[in-house]
């Protein structure tokens, strides 16, 4: 039985599609002004984890992640660029592209963006000016009305005058209450805009997903998730404006990442202190970092540095090290092994349970290398079936082991022929100069391993 952390409740729950079979899952994207951080990363492999399990347990998964690619901080960059939006934003799509195709994650099913949706948030806008939850303000600016929906404050566990009590918004002539957001923004001078029934503007950012999500996967739909810090306004907002707008239910199933944390104070652009994952997958290999990403549940907070790293990186060389040598193997269903992987799984994905019940089966394999390699090579077939729904040991071992990224091929043809060198030195027993040409490797970080079908080597 599949039980998933809902927000909306603040407890696990049995998890129950509204379709037998399928699931609708929608997760709010990257706005693309800049490259993506780990922090980014770290959300989106989550989520590429749920979205694997999900199709390992044989549910069909519609996955739909957005682009918002007309924003305030889109439109300072492109100025201060002295570019247009659509070239600033095609150009961080694109690096988005290749930085999530770095970690692994697997294609979403449906990518909308912003600007492709305008004719639908424009009239989700409509409709809730109609239903006397939004006005038009004397700016100009099309507003929220929070206090005419009455269940406002519900994802957030407050109500609303505790809510108005803590907001730092101040009232202005154009809002009626400080809790009131925008849904459409008038156009200022030099901005990209939009023609509406209220003016040329462009929407409010909580409206992009509404609209967006909405229109891919229907009124009411299983899982919405996203980084902890869009529960509240965001995801509150999106709640309010979708169930106001269509008169149903929003979303089942409310699921939110972690923070990554750098000296235990949350990552993001905001505070400078973020390392992109383009800057981290120079220094360590991307599956290093993706590791290290599902090494601690989604839910809890992870703290980034580089001996987290070089924790993954030894972790995955464990892996890769029992897979070496392997023979090919068959598949074994049913083990204990995959009976605990998914009992761990199935508890909200605890990836970190997941990954120990891995290790296990790395004994087995590594119990079984000598006496019985059939047996052991089955084994490994498993642990690659079940590591994959995880994401991870996707590469041939050989690769992995000598993959760290400051390999060049000089220098992988530099260690091969000091190997060469060194196993003719033994050959002709002159063990003073293979104990020297070891010793030149060790200063290179080459870790080697005599293995009955020759010397195998890595970066340590």
């Amino acid at each position: 039985m599949l039980t998933i952390y809902n927000n909306f409740s603040k407890t696990k729950e049995e998890f129950t599609p509204l379709e037998a079979g399928k699931v609708k899952l929608y997760v709010c994207g990257i706005t693309v002004y800049d490259h993506c951080h780990i922090g980014h990363g770290r959300s989106f492999v989550a989520f590429d984890v749920v979205t694997r399990y999900l199709r390992y347990r044989d549910y069909d998964v519609t996955y739909v992640r957005n682009i918002t690619d007309i924003d305030d901080k889109i439109i300072a960059r492109a100025k201060e660029n002295g570019e247009a939006f659509q070239t600033l934003t095609e150009r961080f799509i694109t690096a988005m592209h290749e930085d999530f195709a770095l970690l692994g994650m697997l294609p979403v099913d449906k990518e909308p963006r912003a600007t492709d949706y305008m004719p639908q948030m424009i009239d989700m806008v409509q409709r809730l000016i109609d239903k006397d939850f939004a006005y038009v303000s004397d700016n100009g600016d099309v507003y929220y009305k929070v206090d005419a929906f009455e269940n406002y404050g519900c994802l957030a566990h407050k109500d609303l005058e505790s809510l108005q009590a803590g907001a730092r918004v101040a009232i202005t002539e154009a809002k009626h209450n400080p809790l009131d957001f925008v849904l459409w923004k008038m156009a200022k001078l030099d901005e990209p805009s939009w023609e509406s029934p209220w003016g040329a503007g462009r929407p409010g950012w909580h409206l992009e997903c509404s609209a967006m999500s909405n229109d891919c996967l229907g009124n009411h739909f299983d899982i919405h998730g996203g980084g902890f810090d869009l529960k509240f306004p965001h995801h509150e907002n999106e709640i309010a404006q979708s169930e106001a707008a269509n008169g149903e239910k929003f979303v089942n199933y409310w699921v939110h990442v972690g923070f990554v944390q750098v000296n235990r104070e949350k990552m993001s652009k905001s505070l400078g202190n973020f390392f992109t994952i383009r800057e981290v997958t120079k220094k360590y290999h991307p599956e290093v970092l993706r590791y290290f990403m599902i090494s601690s549940h989604y839910r809890s907070p992870i703290n980034y540095s580089q001996e987290s790293l070089e924790i993954a990186k030894g972790a995955l060389e464990r892996f890769y090290s029992t897979l070496r040598d392997l023979p090919e193997g068959n598949d074994i269903v049913d083990t204990k092994y995959e009976t605990r992987f998914i009992a761990a799984m199935d508890d909200d994905f605890n990836t970190p349970v997941a990954l120990a019940v891995l290790f296990d089966l790395t004994h087995e394999i590594n119990r079984h290398r000598q006496d019985d390699s059939v047996l052991a090579g089955n084994y490994g077939y498993v642990l690659r079936r079940l590591a994959g729904v995880l994401g991870i040991l996707t590469l041939e071992p050989e690769v992995f082991l000598h993959s760290t990224l400051d390999i060049t091929e000089d220098l992988t043809q530099t260690v091969e022929a000091l190997i060469a060198q060194r196993n003719q030195a033994r050959q002709d027993k002159d063990w003073s100069t293979a104990d020297a040409v070891r010793a030149q490797l060790t200063t290179l970080r080459v870790e080697l391993e005599d293995t009955p079908d020759g010397t195998k080597w890595r970066i340590k």
